[in-house]
């Protein structure tokens, strides 16, 4: 009998390249099989931690009485819309034909997870192997089996993510069930969604408590120069708008002597390669795209099309025998929009890689960056390709040279009052010739009372008369609201007062992990706990009421920073995982006392006059991300209506998204502009305009499945169990 490798990987689609790769030709239900290798796949997860109810049927009952829930030991259980493929695991892993199990798993904490449960969940107990991949090229994927790892290597991960989970769990449920039962309303808290709400309700009280003041700034005009008045501090704002026309008044048609003149050559480097979160803020700076729409766009990138490496990393540099391969990435380049820069770098006698090269800060994965692999633009959506396009241009950039320019100030005093003014003069483009000279690096200081201008040349003591002076009135602005480029930003750099909890975030990855921000970004949206005005972030009442009825630790990245702390400990092996899940039960026990005892108050500020027609409750006004429906306030109802559907339909008077109003014959679309259009007119204008059929029942098909989804699967799979404990 000729022995055989079961290869698991996380999903179908990187199991059907991986059998491509090892030569696995033979299809069967849920596996492909070869001559060396049987290789099969999991969906996601396929186990899960059990629900309450499998320790104790009364906890089938939502009830203060029953809290907190602390299972002496944590269960495994099937998921059942996946339950298909786990049989067919399960069954591979007993032919006795095989030898191994080789995990191939997405190379992360939560990759490691998933595999493992599987494995306990068969019962397997024979050799493991690891596959640790960071690209998915049939290159890659060769070495990676060439070079294959005891599984025994990753058993801290594994701890590590198994205490993570089982304290989500500890945590989540108890405190999720409390607040619900005590506040008689489906609310939902956690150690990374709640902080997470917490910045975006503390901003907005923040804007709301903002007392905008008027201010005043002068500017001077020469013949050669606009500069701008300051104080002996460096202010250019003034409060006092009397003194503020003094100021223009008295310097009107004199002749000011500069009084300080200072070149200086400066540069600016080329940014570090792209992570997950940076990639993801600046997609959504550049294209509006969230969190979520950017990392399924890398995910194709990576897995289908395999020309981009690992997207789930939080490190920005590459290790150097990663750095060995620039050449041929770099050469995979020379047929792309961007073939001018690769090319001009291939020609460079030694890259400079002092931007991109450190080991020290690679820890799983190393930066985003393009694979051997030649891109093929025409089977890529737009998205894949604008994400695509990010980030070759910093990998570029990154291996180019500094921007460097000449920065010239002055200060002009006239009567006694100094003005400022400054110019800068590029010397060398570097890297920004990627981007266009003119982009504005974020990292650079900007000062929105003082801009570069040209400056001709000029020396200390040369006099210059004020042809004229200018007074402009401005106001004060309160802190922008959030976007989902700022929150990722916060969420990765979470305010904490202690200094030793601030250092732990910073190495760790803040709120949250590169790979699950999207998706705690998203569950906020579907709780109906903020909502969008633009690209702006906003909290409904719900969110703002939710943060002010948790418990305090809980509205604190200080929990994540202890967490994140003692899993990283865990998984290299210096920390024990009982104790971490003992103190979380402990904890998880003061949170329910807490909210036990709590005296606050819940209400339903979104109530509408209209009565839901299944149990007669009041219902409420909800704007869930695709738009604004009614949902009953009774959380044993499951009722809610669509009143409005965010469509992506153009209007054709503008070119906007549309939206959606109105049920059966009397749909309508509807734009900002003040466009109306009837569903039927839509369908009939679309096949006008040459659409097939085809496309436009597609149209209609993917807008109706949005509307059937309710917006919210995550809000109505909690009120469905809501409603199943209560019976």
């Amino acid at each position: 009998m000729t022995m055989k490798s079961l290869v698991l990987a996380e999903k179908p689609s990187v199991g059907r390249e991986l059998a491509r790769v090892l030569g696995c030709k033979k299809r069967a239900e849920g596996y492909i099989e070869g001559d060396k290798y049987i290789v099969t796949w999991s969906l996601g997860h396929l186990i899960t931690l059990a629900d309450p109810e499998a320790y104790d049927e009364r906890y089938k009952r939502w009830s203060l009485d029953y809290l907190p829930m602390l299972p002496k030991k944590m269960k495994l259980t099937i998921i059942k819309n996946t339950a298909s493929q786990f049989r067919v695991v399960h069954a591979l892993t007993k032919r006795k034909d095989v030898s191994e199990l080789i995990i191939a798993t997405d190379s992360g904490r939560e990759g490691e997870l998933v595999a493992r449960w599987i494995m306990m969940k068969c019962a397997w107990k024979g050799k493991t192997r690891r596959l640790w991949i960071s690209s998915q090229t049939d290159k890659a994927i060769k070495e990676g089996f060439a070079n294959l790892k005891d599984a025994k290597e990753y058993d801290n991960l594994f701890k590590s993510a198994e205490a993570r989970s089982h304290a989500d769990w500890i945590v989540g449920i108890n405190v999720t069930r409390a607040l619900t039962c005590r506040f008689n309303t489906s609310l939902s808290a956690g150690r990374v969604q709640t902080p997470t709400l917490a910045l975006i309700v503390e901003r907005e009280n923040a804007i709301k408590s903002f007392v905008s003041k008027e201010y005043f700034t002068v500017n001077a005009k020469t013949k050669d120069f606009v500069a701008t008045y300051k104080d002996k501090k460096g202010v250019a704002r003034i409060f006092d708008k009397q003194t503020a026309e003094e100021i223009a008044a008295k310097i009107k048609g004199k002749t000011g002597v500069i009084s300080a003149l200072t070149s200086q050559l400066k540069q600016t480097p080329p940014p570090a390669a792209y992570d997950l979160t940076e990639l993801q803020r600046d997609a959504n700076k550049k294209y509006g795209f969230s969190a979520k729409e950017t990392l399924a766009a890398m995910q194709s990138l990576y897995e289908r099309h395999k020309v981009l490496t690992y997207p789930r990393t939080d490190s920005r540099y590459i290790t150097e025998d990663v750095a060995e391969t620039l050449g041929e990435r770099l050469r995979a380049l020379l047929r792309t929009p961007h073939a001018e820069f690769a090319r001009k770098l291939l020609k460079e006698p030694k890259l400079n890689t002092k931007y991109i090269v450190n080991s020290a800060k690679v820890t799983d994965h190393h930066a985003i960056i393009p694979t051997e692999q030649q891109p093929d633009f025409s089977d890529m959506t737009a998205a894949e390709r604008s994400i695509y396009d990010l980030v070759v241009r910093r990998f570029l950039a990154v291996l180019m040279t500094p921007f460097k320019y000449e920065e010239t100030k002055i200060v002009l005093d006239v009567e006694g009052y100094d003005f400022h003014a400054k110019g800068k003069v590029i010397k060398d483009s570097g890297w920004k010739a990627v981007y266009g000279t003119n982009v504005v690096d974020d990292e650079e200081e900007t000062d929105e009372d003082e801009a570069d201008q040209s400056l001709p040349p000029l020396k200390k003591g040369d006099r210059e008369e004020v042809l004229s002076s200018k007074l402009s009135a401005g106001r004060t602005k309160p802190p922008a609201r959030y976007t989902e480029a700022t929150l990722l930003s916060a969420m990765e750099h979470p305010s904490v007062s202690d200094r030793a909890l601030s250092k732990v975030l910073s190495e760790t990855s803040g709120l949250g992990t590169p790979a699950t921000r999207a998706d705690i970004i998203e569950k906020l949206f579907s709780a109906f706990y903020v909502e969008r005005n633009g690209k702006e972030i906003v909290p409904t009442t719900k969110g703002i009421q939710l943060i002010s009825i948790v418990p305090e630790e809980l509205k604190s990245a200080v929990l994540t920073a202890k967490w994140e702390e003692r899993l990283a400990l865990i998984s290299k092996g210096t920390a024990s995982a009982e104790a971490f899940i003992k103190e979380m039960q402990d904890y998880s026990t003061k949170l329910v006392s807490e909210v036990k005892a709590s005296d606050k108050k819940y209400v339903h500020e979104n109530a509408t006059k209209e009565k839901c027609p299944e149990c007669g409750e009041v219902l409420l006004d909800v704007k869930g991300k695709k738009g604004r429906m009614y949902v009953c306030s009774n959380t044993e109802c499951r009722y809610r209506r669509t009143l409005e559907l965010d469509t992506k339909a153009r209007c054709p008077n503008c070119h906007k998204f549309m939206t959606l109003k109105g049920e059966g014959d009397k749909k309508q679309f509807f734009c900002s502009c003040g466009y109306r259009e009837k569903h039927a007119d839509f369908s009939a204008r679309k096949k006008s305009e040459g659409a097939s059929n085809f496309e436009v029942k597609k149209f209609m098909q993917e807008q109706k499945k949005e509307e059937s989804k309710g917006f919210n699967n995550a809000l109505a799979e909690q009120l469905a169990a809501w409603s199943k404990g209560k019976k």
